[in-house]
């Protein structure tokens, strides 16, 4: 997961370099893996600056080149060899100095050097504005406005540049709280906070809105079970167009592409504050009606991808007035109910939809959006409202949209935070220290989960129900030493255990035996995944959600993956082959069977030929020596 520097900031103030803040992220679970810098314009437009053009002569070697002296500033003048059609003594143009660094899309760059071309000095080079990432315009160098640009300024002091670093954060699965820079920001600010170091924490609230007027809309929840909390509102003569710069510059650093202003909106809350939104096309809404429900098996729907898929029946979606889907809930929207540049009027929705039913609907279908992959774990219930006030008053803003009437909002049951009971005994047995009742107040506070009651040996605590991973006494725990610090707690300095002598039929010792045995006569051995395909299904342990329909089964035989192991050496000039591999089978008939199994494979020849030696291909003999050998390790009478 990317996480920008800059957007960071908007939520926590502190002193700290970046590379600082990397580690106290690390420390506290949220591992960055990496901190890459991002550049609206690569290279920042560094090295280039406004000159004009003095004389414009033909090369005299060249016919398609021309030969050009340009005053760059502070009494210096260049002579540049420029091959555009369209240079002139007079015009004002971007020039890359001596040492400029020129980067392509790819991000590759030469940089500018002194030169001679075709017998004449070349100083620099006068710029288009595809070459300095600007635009893909190739026409000719960029002509400046002479009474707007400055000769010998720099050219980018007229460009409001964004230059940003951005953190690459490998997420736990478990951590749906940290899945944004909002949640990202809260996790910082408790560990800056409770360890003596500078942070402001600016926490968000519902946006106060303008509305106008009233709507016809209507909403219906056919099953609050699969859609707990839903709102919507209608956003009239919105205006669909680019977004501004600094829009655009936040979801390309955390590397989303830029689609239209209110696409771009969701995108910017979804990650901002971790709460994915939808806009449908209102007008496109039948009967001006929005049901959430599902659909009957069978149904077709075509989604954004241009994909038509067929519901099984099982998935949350989006419904107009006459049932016909619009999108499945969570995962994806419809290709004809979304927003487009004729969309003048649109309905936004926040949700918080069952993270089970929405995980079955992505995987039944094969899809990971970024929408599913919060949605399945679990977003914060009680940020529905804020996201969706804060995009209407980005899209208020940005798009100039009016927001027509009320909210519509159901909500029937809210959802309770969690109640655990922490003891300071247990935190003790498990830190193996002891942190004062007082530290660990103030780290529950600065989690935000509150303190309900204290008790002789502990606290009463209210967990929210954004943290979902948090259920039990020993995820308090977990949370308190993870923003307490892992590095606070010193190792024991003696550890003391007790020796288990193993029975003499102990399976893992019998492996390890053969392993060893194989291994010394000259085997390899190997490890396959147990999830494979299947031709014949017959017996075969399908999974519910399989990851892909190449590994949809559980294998019914080492054999298989043997022979692949075996294709893939020999294809590499690796013929001679000895592998082994203990694993388990499965199988599927009055009921589940799970078996450990050890399978041989040889290939080749049996011994690598040489002078003293013929070839000698493996045989069947061959092999049953080799079982031979395993036999008399066990002391099996196998005569």
């Amino acid at each position: 997961m990317k996480i920008s520097n800059n957007w960071l900031k908007d939520f926590v103030k502190t002193e700290s370099k970046t590379e600082r803040i990397g580690e106290f992220l690390t420390d506290i679970g949220l591992e960055v893996e990496g901190i890459d810098k991002f550049e609206s314009i690569r290279g920042s437009l560094e090295g280039i600056v406004v000159g004009k053009v003095l004389t414009c002569e033909k090369h005299p070697n060249a016919d398609k080149l021309k030969k050009t002296t340009v005053d760059v500033g502070n009494g210096k003048v260049l002579n540049i060899v420029c091959g555009a059609p369209n240079v002139e003594a007079g015009q004002t143009v971007p020039v890359a100095v001596v040492g400029t660094k020129i980067y392509d899309k790819t991000g590759n760059f030469f940089e500018i050097k002194e030169a001679k071309i075709r017998g004449e000095v070349s100083q620099g080079m006068i710029c288009a504005e595809d070459e300095l990432g600007l635009s893909d315009d190739h026409g000719g160098i960029m002509v400046l406005d002479e009474t707007k640009y400055e000769v010998g300024k720099n050219f980018a002091d007229y460009f409001e540049l964004t230059n940003d670093e951005v953190f690459e954060i490998g997420l736990t699965p478990n951590r749906t709280d940290a899945m944004s820079h909002y949640g990202v920001a809260r996790d910082l600010h408790a560990y800056l906070s409770t360890n003596q170091l500078k942070s402001q924490f600016n926490k968000v609230a519902s946006e106060a809105l303008n509305n106008e007027g009233t709507h016809d809309f209507k909403l219906e929840i056919e099953d609050a079970e699969l859609c707990p909390r839903y709102i919507g509102a209608v956003i009239e003569d919105v205006k669909v167009a680019e977004s501004p710069s600094w829009l655009k510059d936040r979801l390309k650093a955390v590397g989303l592409s830029p689609i239209n202003n209110v696409v771009d909106i969701t995108n910017y809350i979804l990650h901002g504050y971790g709460q994915p939104l939808h806009a449908f096309d209102a007008d496109k809404i039948a009967d001006k009606k929005v049901k959430v429900g599902v659909v009957k098996p069978g149904t077709k729907f075509t989604t954004l991808d241009g994909v038509e898929r067929t519901l099984n029946g099982s998935e949350i979606m989006i419904k107009d007035g006459k049932d016909k889907p619009m999108c499945i809930a969570g995962v994806f929207g419809g290709e004809n109910s979304g927003v487009s540049e004729t969309t003048k009027t649109i309905f936004l929705e926040s949700a918080y939809f069952n993270p089970i039913a929405v995980r079955k609907g992505a995987k039944a279908h094969s899809l990971n959006t970024d929408a599913s992959f919060r949605f399945e774990r679990g977003v914060d219930p009680n940020l529905t409202r804020t996201a969706i006030t804060h995009a209407i008053k980005m899209i208020q803003e940005i798009a100039e949209g009016k927001l027509v009437g009320e909210l519509l909002e159901e909500y029937p049951k809210k959802i309770e935070d969690n109640y655990v009971i922490i003891r300071f005994s247990k935190i003790e047995q498990i830190l193996g220290t002891k942190i004062h009742r007082e530290k660990v107040k103030e780290i529950l506070k600065a989690l935000e989960i509150q303190v309900l009651n204290e008790i002789p040996n502990g606290f009463e605590i209210s967990v929210p129900a954004y943290r979902a991973d948090v259920t039990r006494e020993i995820d308090v725990i977990e949370e308190i030493l993870r923003i307490y610090g892992y590095n606070k707690i010193d190792a024991p300095q003696k550890i003391s255990f007790t020796p288990v002598k193993l029975s003499a039929n102990d399976q893992d010792e019998l492996e390890n035996s053969w392993a060893r045995t194989l291994q010394s006569i000259g085997f390899n051995e190997v490890m396959n995944n147990s999830l494979t395909s299947v031709k014949d299904e017959t017996d075969a342990v399908r999974l519910l959600n399989p990851l892909s329909g190449d590994l949809a089964f559980m294998r019914k035989s080492l054999l298989e993956g043997l022979l692949q192991n075996t294709v893939y050496n020999i294809n590499r000039k690796n013929q001679d082959i000895k592998f082994f591999e203990l694993g388990k089978i499965y199988h599927k008939k009055d009921k589940y069977e799970e078996r450990k199994q050890l399978a041989l494979l040889v290939s080749g020849r049996d011994v690598a030929e040489n002078w003293l030696q013929p070839k000698s291909a493996v045989s069947f003999y061959n092999l049953k020596a080799y079982v031979k050998v395993l036999l008399e390790r066990l002391a099996v009478d196998y005569k």
